[in-house]
């Protein structure tokens, strides 16, 4: 048995393999350690225990997922940013089966409170993208947002309906599209 992990990396990688081929529930220290082919004490040198590791897990899942593309132009244009996202968040069902709703729903008890903070973190870094985009694409008329209509609340609201379609399984950016156009255009 090898026992040095080459990195952290390998690691997260080898724990995001386990929750897409056996679900959340197949990640533990010894899970993961026999994944890697090093010894339960090698994953202790990175993670001082299951709860850290699944946190930093979640986090790796996260990026995974909505790692930047490599076409900025996604980041210029709201509409294009939606699709994008809708196109991951549909990525991450195929790839994560249940990962959005199981996670989000394993990290609101107070006992996780790390895997917790990781997600709103997450959360925070895509509606913060959002709003972001919203402020940078040139097509939005320049009286759309007013002093109670900011970027920031429209930036929430889009936020608020990807998360419900996500709960959904509901990949169709239609009618989010529909709404930034009568919205914003």
């Amino acid at each position: 048995m090898n026992t040095v992990v080459t990195s952290k990396e390998e690691i997260l990688k080898a724990s995001r393999e386990l929750i897409r081929q056996e679900g959340w529930s197949a990640v533990s220290i010894r899970s993961v350690a026999a994944a890697c082919g090093v010894s339960v004490g090698s994953i202790y040198n990175y993670f001082d225990s299951k709860a850290a590791l699944v946190g930093a897990a979640v986090e790796s899942v996260w990026c995974e997922i909505f790692h930047r593309p490599e076409d900025g132009a996604v980041f210029t244009d709201t509409q294009t940013c939606i699709v994008w996202m809708y196109e991951r968040m549909e990525y991450g069902c195929k790839q994560y089966p249940g990962f959005f709703t199981l996670h989000s729903l394993g990290f609101m008890r107070e006992d996780k409170s790390d895997g917790k903070r990781r997600m709103q973190q997450t959360w925070q870094h895509i509606l913060n993208g959002l709003c972001a985009v919203l402020k940078r694409d040139a097509k939005v008329r320049p009286d759309a947002f007013t002093e109670d209509f900011t970027a920031e609340k429209f930036a929430d609201v889009l936020f608020s309906l990807m998360l419900s379609a996500l709960l959904r399984q509901d990949y169709d950016p239609g009618a989010v599209l529909e709404i930034v156009r009568r919205t914003l255009y």
